[in-house]
């Protein structure tokens, strides 16, 4: 274990999720990364401390209270005190309003939404305590407009963002620093099959990740609340 505070990363699968946590491990930054399936996670901890840092791999829900609740507790136990915790678990889902069944809602709120406001609040427990900490929520662009046959991605990610900027106010005075990012576009080497691209209207995950990194590095007195992010040639 470091002297540095751990980095918690709930929804770091391939991609987006494993670039953060690779950042936060490249500042020696002990970190946890957790998914619903083990397996998911163990070859990105393998990845991380084979280059050098120091990485455990979590199997969590984060839709269930007591699951992460006791994710909370053995990242602690393993890494000590959470410095930096991240949200980015979601669910894509398109389909018309008719064809959306009361389960699907559910489901895409829950991920959407719902774990964000179960670790979010648990962050918030131990970070108090402590007078500081770092809880970045990641968005997209349904956070700011529904659009058709998105209403599952847009309910959960507008709940998200509200739930962001209700945390920021709370907490900030208290040396928390709570921050939405949206992603506005299409990260490189996801949904790559739902998307056309090219290289120029996607966004780099790495890039991206280096954000979060500098939101956690911010100086308390230029906090940001929210920032969005896109490919140059996005339109918006």
């Amino acid at each position: 274990m470091t002297d540095a505070g751990a980095v918690l990363v709930v929804g770091a699968g391939p991609g987006f999720g494993a670039a953060v946590a690779h950042r936060f491990a490249n500042a020696e930054m002990p970190v946890a990364v957790s998914t619903r399936t083990q397996a998911t996670v163990d070859g990105l901890a393998g990845e991380i401390n084979a280059s050098g840092g120091n990485a455990r791999a979590y199997a969590a829900d984060a839709t269930d209270e007591d699951a992460v609740e006791n994710l909370f507790d053995r990242v602690e136990k393993d890494l000590g005190p959470i410095d930096v915790a991240v949200y980015n678990a979601g669910a894509f889902s398109r389909s018309p309003v008719v064809e959306t069944s009361a389960q699907e809602f559910m489901d895409c709120w829950r991920i959407g939404c719902f774990g964000g406001f179960l670790v979010g609040r648990e962050a918030a427990r131990r970070m108090l305590a402590r007078n500081r900490g770092t809880i970045i929520l990641t968005g997209a662009t349904a956070a700011l407009r529904g659009s058709a046959n998105f209403v599952n991605l847009a309910v959960g990610k507008f709940g998200l963002r509200a739930l962001a900027q209700s945390m920021a106010r709370e907490l900030g005075p208290e040396g928390i620093h709570v921050a939405h990012v949206i992603i506005d576009g299409v990260i490189a080497a996801e949904h790559r099959d739902q998307t056309s691209t090219t290289a120029d209207d996607v966004l780099s995950a790495e890039a991206i990740a280096q954000t979060y990194f500098e939101i956690h590095s911010q100086h308390r007195s230029a906090w940001t609340l929210e920032v969005d992010l896109r490919p140059y040639v996005e339109r918006f």
